[in-house]
């Protein structure tokens, strides 16, 4: 099975790089044996419920080959390959679109990151650091765990910690420091992403979403964009689900703490091109746009600047505070044992069995319902997870707007929120190309174009809701999202809006990432657009994910207390995206850090 799966992947590799290869471009030459590795890597990190479905679709694909034209689909010359690649990507069938999308999305991914990652450093650990704690000791015993390290569980443990508690911060990935890869390249998902970056809510849109699998979390892989949460959200979670102490004055020592310990802060000098063309274009037609504070650390007087994180931040003031972390570790189950909590835990290296007085789950909105329900703790756990819906649309200019070095861009356009959010995305020429997948003819073009290109989305509140599930047999959790036909309705609006500000901003082609939409170049082409998004054509994604676990006082809906107190179950705490009511509408992790902060202190009070 390795080597035939190794044979089609190769097939693969070379038939999308082909389509690609430019002789005035040294980085497309063959060799491709990196972007069958990478495809293959890439594989092996899936969803264990989707791995064998996806090698017996790879399988099917290959005898297609043999059915219609006599050959095995990797034993076929270049331009027979082409040809199967191209009837079933362009198939009314689901499962044939989405197996030819995940090769060459990947291939074209690993193509275009050659040239950026030619000098990417090499990785970076932080097992070194004093509190890191290693698989010595097969039990342990605790005052307070804390299960994952992201913006809520980092922020938790450090408050925790510097007021003498005795806490175990546990984490399932590894510790890297952030500078060990660079950000958004190949080397950061297969280092810091859980399952590489393959990760989807199923249903009949699907939507691929992220997971931080290391010390960090999410703040680890993001670009650090901070919000506060909107006033009128928090006053729809007090009425709605009776969180108590959630008003804005009331949450902002909170806010104003994270700020000044994150150093959010605006940039000190000009904003990038990219970004600038999205504002213009909003005030050309009179729409609200802002530059979004972010988590980053700036030299007095000069433009240079450091993303923080919470292994720059939280991570470190835990350990010097005494805080134990324990990385490399993914806890199993939870159960009560009288007064205390036994964890069971697993590593590479063998079973681990910690005892604590106190839990609190701070695995994300996908981590910490699987847990809980593993653990036999399921009222309203992972029935009610939230999203924001997100498409994009990658813009060609006439003049130079994107450079190596420009990140996520911070503007975003807030005319319409909180139905409609608009902004820019990362454009290195690796996420150039899997914005183009559906426009391949100018996909060829990006390795002399990308300068002039970058990648805008769309993003939709969304109405729609989901939910975290096991499934028997299978160790990761299975995630299902259903979007209503208003949402739909909305991010097509997006898409029209956006494209209207982007022409008005002088935008020369525009290239939806829609399966089925033609690219755009003038106003008039406009009127082609779709009322309402495609059903599942939509190549959905988002970077937020919340509410699986909502706060508040109506037992009915909520699983845990305004504090994060899991309700009917005593010493039990969740401190992440889970507990946020619905979607914000905005960056989550403020809010996330905010509630942390709240809740750890009023643990602390609890417990005098």
């Amino acid at each position: 099975m390795g080597n035939w799966f190794h044979n089609v992947a190769s097939a693969f590799a070379y038939s999308v790089a082909e389509e690609h290869a430019n002789p005035d471009w040294a980085a497309s030459v063959p060799p491709y044996n990196d972007l069958t590795r990478f495809i293959l890597s890439q594989h092996a990190q899936m969803p264990d419920y989707l791995r064998k479905p996806m090698a017996l679709a790879t399988s099917g694909f290959d005898l297609f080959g043999l059915v219609a034209g006599g050959h095995l689909f990797h034993g076929k010359p270049p331009e027979v390959r082409a040809k199967q690649i191209a009837s079933w990507k362009n198939s009314r069938i689901a499962f044939q679109r989405d197996l030819v999308r995940y090769f060459e999305s990947l291939a074209a991914l690993g193509l275009y990151s050659r040239e950026v990652e030619a000098s990417a450093p090499d990785p970076l650990f932080g097992n070194e650091r004093k509190g890191v704690v290693g698989s010595e000791q097969r039990e342990r015993k605790c005052d307070v765990v804390i299960v994952g390290s992201g913006p809520g569980g980092a922020t938790t443990g450090c408050l925790l910690a510097e007021a003498g508690r005795d806490v175990l911060m546990i984490e399932e990935g590894p510790y890297y420091e952030l500078e060990s890869c660079i950000p958004f390249s190949r080397q950061e998902m297969l280092q810091k992403y859980r399952h590489g970056g393959q990760t989807v809510a199923l249903g009949k849109d699907k939507v691929a979403y992220v997971e931080g699998r290391c010390v960090g979390g999410g703040s680890e892989i993001n670009s650090g964009l901070y919000h506060r949460t909107p006033p009128d959200i928090l006053e729809r979670w007090r009425k709605e689900f009776q969180v108590e102490a959630v008003n804005d004055s009331e949450l902002l020592p909170y806010f104003e703490a994270s700020e000044r310990e994150l150093t959010v802060s605006l940039i000190p000098g000009a904003a990038p091109p990219a970004a600038l063309k999205l504002h213009d274009g909003a005030t050309k037609l009179g729409w609200k746009s802002l530059e979004v504070p972010r988590w980053f650390s700036y030299k007095p007087g000069t433009t240079q600047g450091t993303r923080q994180s919470m292994t720059k931040t939280c991570v470190p003031r835990f350990l010097k505070a005494g805080g134990k972390l324990l990385p490399d570790t993914k806890i199993r189950r939870i159960r009560q044992d009288g007064a205390k909590w036994l964890l069971e835990g697993k590593r590479a290296d063998g079973a681990i069995r910690i005892e604590a007085q106190t839990i609190f789950i701070a695995g994300g909105a996908v981590q910490t319902p699987a847990l809980l329900r593993r653990s036999g703790i399921t009222r309203n756990i992972g029935d009610s997870l939230r999203l924001h819906p997100t498409v994009k649309i990658t813009a060609q200019f006439p003049e130079t707007i994107n450079a190596p070095e420009m990140g996520v861009p911070t503007h975003q356009v807030k005319e319409f929120s909180p139905r409609l959010s608009f902004g820019c995305s990362i454009s290195s020429p690796g996420y150039l190309a899997l914005g183009m997948i559906d426009h391949p003819q100018a996909a060829k073009n990006i390795h002399r174009l990308w300068p002039y290109m970058a990648n805008y989305y769309a993003m939709a509140t969304g109405a729609g809701t989901g939910t975290v599930r096991l499934v028997p047999g299978f160790g990761s959790p299975l995630v299902r999202y259903a979007l209503p036909l208003d949402a739909r309705r909305d991010l097509a609006d997006g898409v029209r809006k956006l494209s209207e500000m982007l022409f008005e901003t002088g935008a020369v082609g525009l290239f939806p990432c829609v399966t089925g939409m033609t690219s755009l170049r003038s106003r008039d082409d406009l009127r082609r657009l779709p009322e309402i998004l495609p059903a599942g054509m939509g190549n959905l994604m988002t970077i937020h994910l919340f509410s699986s676990c909502p706060m508040g006082e109506v037992k009915s809906r909520c699983a845990t207390d305004s504090f994060g107190r899991v309700h009917g179950v005593k010493n039990l705490r969740i401190a992440d995206a889970s507990l946020l009511c619905t979607a914000p509408g905005v960056n989550p992790q403020g809010s996330v850090m905010a509630f942390a902060r709240r809740n750890a202190a009023q643990f602390l009070n609890e417990k005098k």
